[in-house]
């Protein structure tokens, strides 16, 4: 009787331990926290060269490498693979927009993140008035090697 039965438990046990890593790698429903928009006296240097690494695996997604603000100056974020907290969700890449005398600053984020004005951003609004929103600068999406950094509007999403 125990040999049958481990006979089939252990086929069971192997087919449970073998779908774990994928369950592993995918979040569903995990709330992010709003992403807050800065205003910069300056635009960022340019965008460095990266070199895409090869794909974890199906679920991952490429987010390129970008200037981010951190308090008040500009720092490279690494381009990177991860995976979406939530399943659809695409990459939104930062936005760098001209708002006469500053820039406008709307940081990488997933597209279900919620994105809301910082304070300093606000302040400047006020304090300035809403600027001239004309001619928008932003990074566009990576072209297929992961190299390239289009100029667009910024209104691209990066989608693997």
């Amino acid at each position: 009787m125990k040999t049958n039965f481990a006979k089939l438990a252990l086929p069971a046990v192997l087919v449970l331990l073998s779908c774990a890593p994928a369950y592993a790698q995918i979040r569903i429903g995990v709330q992010l926290p709003s992403v807050y928009i800065r205003i910069a006296p300056e635009l960022p240097p340019p965008p460095r060269v990266e070199m895409r690494m090869v794909r974890p695996s199906p679920y991952h997604v490429w987010v390129g490498g970008y200037w981010d603000r951190e308090d008040d100056r500009w720092e490279w974020a690494q381009g990177r693979w991860e995976v979406p907290s939530q399943r659809g969700a695409t990459w939104v890449r930062p936005v760098y927009q001209d708002e006469g005398g500053a820039y406008r600053y709307a940081p990488g984020h997933w597209s279900h993140q919620r994105l809301v004005e910082g304070e300093d951003y606000s302040r400047w609004r006020q304090e300035h008035g809403r600027g001239n929103r004309g001619h928008g600068w932003g990074r566009g999406r990576d072209d297929d090697r992961g190299r390239g950094h289009g100029h667009g509007r910024g209104h691209g999403h990066d989608r693997d």
